[in-house]
């Protein structure tokens, strides 16, 4: 049995969790429950990180030592996953005694092996990123050095450090990400790292002196006033959970096979740092890096000072776990930045859940009740719907393929793409008309299709949403097991079945027509004020709209806006702000679109994306290359976005 290991990054006590927290760990557990029931043994790391100066500081500002300020927030932390009831299989602590054992052995490793030597380092230092600062920027007024990454005041160190030799790693480095074109997901972010290799590595600084709170190094090196920074620390927590240089027991047959899941402000640390001190112990690299963007909240980042970081135990107690984790994991693309608002989770809940997928059920099990006395055989339905039982198996497969390619947006694209065809066949078929002209064997074998595809899709759905999976599933009397998924998602193999009734997968939620920030209760109007208030939003809504350049229907008619599918994305040398597309609009060639979003997409995001295209522009050359069309998008004051289908649709199809 293959055995892999999944992890978290381990989480800073600094803080409480919030969103991003809970899609990194949601992530994380999506992955476990995906390939536990394709057999693999999986073991999934998740904890918290609780050394360094900022936790000294924040503990003495609170009256408490390091190590009781650290036992507070990991509790939250954890407190948090077992809510979600996440399926992890060990939550570590670098204050863990077991923990300290393995990052000193591996320090005494490295340090005999020559990887390892003192000297002093001279720089300036963010408390906030635990690092120091390569390139500084200045804030002119008040002439303070800041961190160019969150861009908090820095401290200039002089200290006795010991040091890590990162720059003898360049060239391995390079040849493993050479070798392994999709170490890093999504592939755009492994060219960030080799270009950040390329420019050369300086020597690591892995001890401190400034501060106590780290574990000391090993006794035989007598040096009593160094600890471990934060980096060598944290990092080593995926190796010393599974009983390396320590006495736990040993699962480091897990190591070989390791994805980690992390968010794209700690994708250095990984993607270099990591690496190269898996090398210097003789271990063996990851397997996969997976990077995420960030959450903003309603086009806003999440901060204090706003009051806009959102609690993801509080939404998941007001909207539910199930629907929170399919929001979060189908919002947006693996990779790119996301934006949560309470509005688009309350459509995402009442548009696929609550109508796609749960209505769904409800009417299959309502008509086989009807019909059949909840009894279906399966043996008429490739006599009278194999083709559409190929398309469904179809749709399934390509589903499923997007999970190990990290793209779990579209994994429940797809996903749900059954349940709109399946919902349209009933639409098309109408299973009432079949019964009033008592073509009952026909009518036997659609609703055993789907049934069927319903049952199939239960063994996907798990890793996503497990409790809706769980009781989709047990609704044709079927457990989810690593066995049944072999039988029923792979196999495809047809059951005859005995339906059984079961509670509404999910409810409908009401509207909201704007959502307050978050903490922030919406001000109380009096009578009158009320009254005034309508009055005015009458008046206004009454009043003509005031608009220039007007043009008539006959115009707008002239335009042909098309969906395409982009299949190729490539910059074009000597710009900094134009791709070279190929767009597929359905037509006997590719067309070629230059595109000035460079700035704003890599090339590798875009392939496999839909987009809107004015089809009928004259072709023009810019940059010397010719331009069929083009793209539509939109720019506010943060940045721009592609404009495209919210479903998938027929490449070619007329925007009207």
């Amino acid at each position: 049995m293959q055995k892999s290991l999944i992890t978290t990054p381990i989480y800073y006590v600094n803080d409480i969790p919030h969103i991003g927290h809970a899609y990194t760990t949601l992530i994380a557990d999506t992955l476990k429950k995906y390939y536990t029931l394709q057999g693999e043994e999986v073991f999934f790391l998740t904890g918290t990180d609780e050394h360094g100066q900022k936790i000294e500081q924040s503990a003495r500002l609170r009256n408490q030592s390091p190590k009781a300020y650290a036992d507070s927030i990991s509790a939250i932390f954890k407190n948090q996953w077992d809510f979600f009831n996440l399926d992890y299989d060990s939550f570590i602590r670098t204050t863990d005694s077991e923990h300290q054992k393995c990052v000193q052995n591996a320090f005494e490793i490295m340090f005999e092996k020559g990887d390892i030597y003192k000297g002093a380092y001279s720089g300036y230092y963010c408390v906030s990123c635990e690092s120091y600062c390569a390139i500084s920027k200045t804030d002119n007024t008040n002439d303070k050095v800041l961190c160019p990454d969150c861009l908090r005041e820095t401290v200039l160190l002089e200290e006795e450090s010991y040091f890590f030799r990162l720059s003898a790693y360049e060239k391995p480095l390079l040849e493993f990400y050479a070798k392994n074109p999709e170490a890093i997901l999504p592939v755009y972010r492994k060219n960030e790292v080799t270009s950040f290799i390329d420019q050369g590595l300086l020597d690591l600084s892995i001890t401190r002196t400034s501060f106590e709170w780290g574990i000391p190094l090993p006794k035989k090196m007598n040096d009593p006033k160094h600890v471990v920074y934060v980096w060598l620390d944290a990092l080593l927590n995926y190796a010393s959970a599974l009983g390396y240089l320590n006495d736990l027991d040993n699962k480091m047959a897990h190591f070989a096979c390791a994805r980690h899941i992390v968010g794209k402000d700690i994708l250095r640390f990984h993607a270099i740092y990591w690496p190269a001190f898996l090398m210097s112990l003789n271990l063996p690299l990851f397997k996969q890096l997976c990077v995420h963007g960030w959450w903003t909240i309603e086009g806003v980042k999440m901060s204090k000072s706003l009051g806009n970081v959102l609690d993801a135990q509080k939404l998941a107690m007001e909207y539910g776990i199930e629907e929170l984790r399919y929001f979060l994991l189908r919002e947006v693309p693996f990779g790119q930045d996301g934006d949560f608002s309470k509005k688009a989770l309350i459509g995402r809940i009442n548009a696929n859940l609550n109508n796609d997928l749960g209505n769904l059920l409800n009417r299959l099990l309502g008509m086989a009740k009807k019909y059949f006395n909840h009894s279906l055989k399966s043996t008429k339905i490739t006599a009278y719907y194999s083709k559409e039982l190929e398309k469904a198996h179809q749709i399934l497969d390509n589903a499923n393929s997007f999970v190990p390619k990290m793209q779990l947006h579209k994994a429940l694209e797809e996903l749900f793409n059954v349940y709109d065809f399946l919902n349209k066949l009933i639409a098309k078929e109408e299973p009432w008309v079949l019964h009033k002209n008592n073509e009952s064997e026909k009518l036997e074998a659609l609703l055993s299709l789907i049934a069927n595809a319903l049952l199939q899709s239960s063994f996907l759905l798990y890793a996503f949403m497990p409790k809706s999976a769980t009781k989709l599933a047990s609704a044709f009397n079927t457990e989810i097991t690593p066995h049944n998924y072999e039988r029923f998602f792979k196999a495809k193999k047809l059951q005859d079945m005995i339906l059984q009734d079961t509670e509404p997968l999910f409810s409908k939620m009401e509207k909201i027509e704007k959502t307050e920030k978050a903490g922030e209760a919406p001000p109380e109007k009096n009578e009158k004020e009320e009254k005034d208030t309508k009055e005015k939003k009458d008046a206004k809504e009454k009043a003509p709209l005031k608009q220039e350049n007007y043009i008539s229907i006959e115009d707008f008619k002239k335009v042909e806006i098309k969906v395409g599918l982009i299949k190729e994305a490539q910059r074009i040398e000597k710009s900094n702000k134009l791709l070279r597309l190929k767009v597929d609009l359905g037509e006997n060639r590719l067309r070629q679109i230059i595109s000035g979003i460079a700035l704003d997409y890599e090339p590798e995001s875009l392939v496999g994306q839909m987009v809107c295209v004015v089809a009928n522009l004259k072709p023009a050359k810019l940059m010397g290359e010719m331009s069929e069309g083009m793209i539509l998008a939109v720019r506010d004051s943060d940045n721009l976005a592609l404009i495209s289908p919210t479903r998938e649709k027929i490449v070619g199809s007329l925007i009207s």
